[in-house]
């Protein structure tokens, strides 16, 4: 029998993720981290005795009981293209609560980010790091044609899917008129803008701030551009300026904190 390609292995693991099953969650950094977070429902782990040695705190303190394994036959159900470190565990996927719940204002004036089918796992997971190193309040995305909770997606994130809200909505543009509606003003990047990044931020310190990024290539979807309050370019000094979805989110998001209020 072929061995199926990596791409279908992880496309298959999304599906079920999006299904409400358990995720496989590989990596030293990943796997603590999970281990950590008081709202993660863990299942079960498989270390190997070098990784066991090095996770020992977190395991501790999480109660759970390791299987060891043999890290020349490694049984986890992984793709064996991952790079898991020894390190493997299973979990259910994360409740954050909703967009209203989770994004209300309250004091100070935060950032949220809004991804627009954006579904390559390792990009979302890399707009999760950036995220939490920026402070943003939320990444939103829709349930459909977005990257859910992989192994992928976690190792990329490198432990920021614990920590940083992750809302998959059933439709985004219900969740860009909620965020209107609790005072959010709503800039999306746009790559033919003509206001840049820093013009459109201009004056906007003290409001709440949403900010959608689109597909690489198509972008944001129309209904979705029309929502926006604001269209916004990242200004590039020479004649090529496409970045990378989660590239151009972090600069967004260094834009957009600066000065804010806290």
């Amino acid at each position: 029998m072929a061995k199926k390609p990596a791409w279908t292995i992880e496309k298959e693991r999304a599906r079920r993720a999006d299904a409400g099953g358990s995720v496989w969650l590989f990596g030293l950094h990943a796997v603590r981290d999970a281990l950590a977070n008081p709202g993660r429902k863990r299942r079960q782990l498989v270390l190997t005795r070098n990784a066991a040695d090095k996770l020992g705190p977190e395991i501790a303190a999480s109660g759970m009981e390791p299987r060891i394994a043999d890290p020349r036959r490694f049984d986890a159900p992984l793709d064996p293209a991952s790079v898991h470190q020894g390190a493997a565990l299973e979990v259910e996927p994360l409740d954050w609560g909703s967009v209203s719940e989770v994004c209300a204002p309250r004091e100070g004036a935060p950032v949220v980010l809004l991804l627009d089918r954006v579904t390559d796992p390792h990009n979302v997971g890399a707009v999760l790091r950036s995220a939490e190193v920026f402070g943003a309040r939320a990444v939103i995305a829709p349930h459909r044609h977005s990257a859910p909770e992989t192994g992928a997606l976690a190792k990329t994130a490198s432990g920021a899917l614990e920590r940083q809200p992750y809302l998959r909505v059933p439709n985004l543009a219900n969740a860009i008129g909620a965020l209107t509606e609790m005072g959010y003003a709503v800039i999306g990047l746009d790559g033919a803008a003509e206001l840049t990044l820093d013009a459109a931020v201009a004056g906007l310190e003290r409001q709440p701030l949403a900010l959608v990024l689109g597909a690489e290539g198509p972008g944001m979807r129309e209904l979705t551009t029309k929502l926006c309050h604001r269209l916004a370019r990242i200004p590039a000094a020479g004649a090529f300026g496409s970045l990378n979805v989660s590239n151009a989110a972090a600069v967004a998001l260094y834009a957009a904190t600066r000065g804010r209020a806290k």
